[in-house]
């Protein structure tokens, strides 16, 4: 079995100045920037982006955006390109996330169009899907999340996949203190690898990363950690803080 890198990203969300950013960086490049055995992602809000990756620089922690539009600039007044991410040394953008599809209306096609705009400029895509409440009490969380999956990375040939990071997050778990049971996430973990297995041959599925972004906390982590397809998490209200983020680093870290 290849063995994956597991993989930590931090999503501020609406949260932090820019000041606010660079002291809650700096904390965390202190405890975890040299470690090199998680891969560890922080993503600010735009206007904390670059103050951010200034202060990640000679870090091992690696920038990340929230989002972004998928043509290179024009008439989109308020969007931001994924030129503009790379010319501030962004390598990650967190696409379709369920906030961006539930409270914006951003639909399958809209995030494939971002994941291949991501992949055209070198960004890594941490490609989020993900049912919610309503979906998973009907009995039909697999069959969104093949959806979302197939849709959402139309036209992704073997090569970009690899630069793919999948996050499964489900929807009533985010922010509400809820989470998926173990069982629960590796179930729809495997699912996804089997998914990904179709679309791009079982060597490369198996080297792809599948994040757990469900309310991911320290006491909770080791257990999700240690499932076989569970490779990280993409965490929310835990990241905000660097203690508990850098422990959640720490327990990605012991997973053997």
């Amino acid at each position: 079995m290849i063995s994956r890198k597991k993989f930590i990203a931090g999503n501020w969300k609406m949260n932090k100045t820019s000041a606010d950013g660079v002291a809650l960086v700096r904390d965390i490049v202190t405890a975890v920037g040299k470690q090199s055995e998680v891969e560890v992602v922080v993503c600010p809000p735009f206007t904390a982006l670059e103050s951010a990756g200034h202060a990640l620089e000679g870090s091992n922690v690696k920038l990340g955006a929230q989002n972004m539009h998928f043509e290179a600039s024009g008439a989109f007044t308020g969007e931001i390109s994924a030129p503009m991410l790379r010319a501030i040394f962004a390598t990650h953008v967190i696409l379709g996330h369920s906030e961006r599809r539930t409270i914006f209306g951003e639909t399958d096609e809209l995030v494939n169009r971002k994941v291949l705009a991501a992949l055209k400029n070198q960004l890594r895509p941490i490609f989020c899907v993900g049912e919610t409440l309503a979906e998973r009490e009907a009995g039909a969380t697999l069959k969104v999340v093949q959806t979302q999956v197939e849709r959402g990375l139309e036209g992704v040939n073997k090569d970009g996949a690899a630069s793919v990071v999948v996050a499964y997050e489900p929807v009533w778990a985010i922010g509400t203190g809820k989470v998926a049971t173990t069982e629960q996430a590796q179930e729809v973990h495997a699912f996804i690898r089997g998914l990904l297995t179709n679309l791009f041959t079982e060597p490369v599925a198996q080297k792809m990363r599948i994040l757990y972004g469900g309310s991911m906390k320290p006491a909770n982590a080791p257990e999700l950690l240690a499932q076989k397809d569970i490779d990280g998490g993409l965490i929310g209200g835990a990241s905000l803080e660097a203690r508990s983020f850098v422990e959640l680093v720490t327990a990605a870290a012991a997973v053997k």
